[in-house]
């Protein structure tokens, strides 16, 4: 069974912090109106971290499956258990099917909006991976069906703290192009490694529609909309959080840096551990949120107010 474990991408049980800025959030918007004991949160958290990774394994194990003689085309890709051994497509499906119900009754167990929440998490999985929709086979549709599933974590973390309210749409919306620039630059990164447009189409069917110019284009699209969005949110909540957004940029920009490395790793997120300057950039960030989370700055409310400031300059004219 090992090779059919192995589909289920355990090392990218990682992802699902993703979730965690949607508990920050949660936590600071409702902390007057929702009351949660320590431990009922933290269980909260850990039962949805769990069934969330084990609903994104049943997307995986499909991927893998379905995605076998795509996969064969790509330098990396090739090498993986679904492409090189045979795979019994009853025995995927009884495993997409075990592990979704697992996932979705731990998520019945927190509330109804995350059980909901997560039941769109995989219906995402199976709107990207299967026939005859199969989005991740039409550019630009492939890279925003995917990262939409960030929008959906952030909304599964929010759920874990209260399912009174509905997360500010800018936030969400926000963390989706946040993660659909993420996606664009993978792409970009995964399109320049093969070098070759007509290997690429065969391994990726969108690349057939695209150069790396339209992706890098795209990215920069989605950038400047995670950006806009989030600034929006961070104006509106907690202004001193907009001294944030000069180092958010920067992490964008990092990021495409990245891109542009042999064997990026960005093609593979889940081993961005080893680029210990954006694990440091990331941690530096970290520290920011939380010094601006603690102190005040009154200058800053000039950017919440639509009053013109007097020039006194005007007093002293000729």
């Amino acid at each position: 069974m090992k090779k059919y474990i192995s589909l289920m991408r355990l090392d990218h049980w990682i992802k699902q912090l993703f979730i965690v800025p949607g508990v920050v959030c949660g936590i600071y918007l409702t902390k007057d109106i929702v009351s949660l004991s320590i431990g009922s949160l933290l269980l909260s958290f850990l039962l949805g971290l769990l069934g969330t990774s084990l609903i994104a394994s049943a997307n995986y194990v499909i991927n893998e499956y379905l995605d076998a003689e795509f996969d064969k085309f790509h330098p990396i890709k090739k090498k993986r258990i679904a492409v090189n051994n045979e795979i019994k497509g009853s025995i995927v499906w009884v495993m997409w099917f075990i592990l979704g119900v697992l996932g979705l009754a731990i998520g019945s167990a927190i509330n109804k909006s995350f059980f909901f929440t997560q039941l769109l998490l995989l219906i995402m999985g199976i709107l990207y991976n299967v026939k005859p929709i199969r989005t991740k086979d039409v550019a630009f549709l492939d890279v925003l069906s995917e990262s939409i599933n960030n929008a959906i974590r952030l909304m599964l973390g929010w759920f874990i703290v209260t399912d009174y309210y509905f997360p500010p749409i800018s936030i969400v919306l926000g963390y989706w192009m946040a993660g659909a620039f993420l996606m664009a630059v993978k792409r970009y990164s995964e399109y320049c490694m093969i070098n070759d447009p007509k290997v690429a189409g065969l391994y990726r069917r969108s690349f057939q529609h695209y150069t790396d110019h339209s992706l890098l284009i795209s990215a920069f699209f989605y950038g400047i909309c995670s950006v806009f969005l989030v600034g929006i949110f961070l104006i509106k909540y907690r202004i001193e959080l907009i001294l944030l957004i000069p180092f958010f940029v920067g992490l964008h920009c990092y990021y495409l840096y990245l891109s542009f490395k042999k064997d990026s790793a960005v093609q593979s997120p889940e081993k961005l551990y080893k680029e210990h300057g954006l694990l440091l950039y990331l941690f530096a960030l970290v520290v920011l949120f939380i010094i601006l989370m603690m102190i005040d700055i009154p200058v800053l409310s000039i950017f919440e107010t639509n009053t013109l400031v007097r020039n006194t300059l005007y007093d002293f004219r000729l």
